[in-house]
């Protein structure tokens, strides 16, 4: 698919934000709506306070938006990753969580409901190989989906289809600059190894790689709808929080996929592979009154209670 293609069949609601790095990917995006809907589209500018460049990335989106006349609300995060996080999950959790906020309280982004992000297909190629590098499940396969909502918003990526190339050109043909991050080329971050030096190789190998991988990610995502069913009908069944009597009557397969669901959404937290093994095995070994279960997930246990099964977090030293 064309980017032109993608903003034609692109329909969001109005009026319509713009997450704008200043990049070559969001400033397309941001000055093809800019051109489709005319004082509809504003744009947010996150800078996380990560490199001495963010200043610059602002002075470059506020002259761009100047030009293009496009409203720019800029919002400064703390996107500092803890011991043991990853960088990029922390920069990705404190963006949403700035759109979230001046979408809800900002007065300039008050009535926005709707947003719009740029990743292209070659972003949704990148996250599929990381999610298989990871050992990932179906969620992970699925990569990025193109429509969801999240704190009251609903997030678009009209241009999944499209290569970022084809992108790239598109703003250069409208005589257009963005700037670049420094650290895309940072090979230390496995995204950027993935674009520098595999996609390349693994386009020779596969010239279609990006539709036919982007079909699988649809499949998966597919079979993750069907497996989030069968665990919401599950997880009516055997209870909330679940009893482990009525678990072991289920097979292990449903018995995972249930207890993943209770302690993603009844928890807020999610098992590792090992600890989910860990607890069902220890669920089909419960058949006395004195076995205990004590296993460490996420920030707390599960641990049994009785003939229920429970979720304590930890305290906070």
């Amino acid at each position: 698919m064309t980017f032109t293609e993608a903003i034609a069949q692109f329909s969001p609601a109005l009026p319509l934000a713009v997450a704008y790095s200043g990049g070559a990917d969001s400033s397309a995006l941001l000055l093809a709506c800019a051109r489709q809907w005319p004082g509809q589209v504003s744009a947010l500018h996150v800078h996380h306070g990560l490199q001495a460049a963010a200043d610059e990335f602002v002075r470059h989106c506020q002259a761009a938006c100047a030009r293009w006349q496009v409203p720019l609300v800029i919002a400064q995060v703390d996107a500092r990753a803890q011991p043991g996080d990853s960088p990029e999950d922390a920069a990705r959790r404190a963006r949403y969580k700035a759109f979230a906020a001046l979408t809800q309280t900002g007065q300039a982004l008050a009535t926005v409901k709707n947003m719009a992000l740029a990743q292209h297909a070659d972003d949704q190629l990148e996250t599929l190989l990381l999610a298989l590098s990871r050992g990932a499940g179906l969620p992970g396969l699925a990569a990025m989906p193109q429509r969801w909502q999240r704190d009251g918003l609903t997030y678009h990526r009209p241009l999944l289809a499209v290569p970022g190339a084809e992108v790239r050109a598109w703003l250069s043909a409208q005589g257009e600059a963005a700037i670049e991050d420094p650290t895309n080329q940072d090979l230390r971050y496995t995204r950027n190894r993935i674009r520098q030096q595999l996609l390349p190789q693994l386009m020779q190998v596969f010239p279609q790689a990006r539709e036919t991988f982007a079909r699988s990610s649809r499949h998966a995502a597919q079979a993750q709808v069907l497996l989030l069913e069968m665990a919401q009908q599950d997880l009516a069944q055997v209870g909330m929080p679940p009893a482990i009597a009525a678990l072991q009557i289920l097979s292990q397969a449903r018995q995972a996929n249930v207890l993943r669901h209770w302690l993603t959404s009844a928890c807020s937290t999610t098992p590792s592979a090992a600890q989910l093994d860990e607890l069902l095995a220890q669920v089909q070994a419960c058949t006395t009154r004195g076995h205990a279960i004590h296993i460490k997930v996420g920030a707390g246990f599960v641990q049994r209670n009785g003939a229920l099964l429970g979720y304590q977090v930890s305290p906070a030293r």
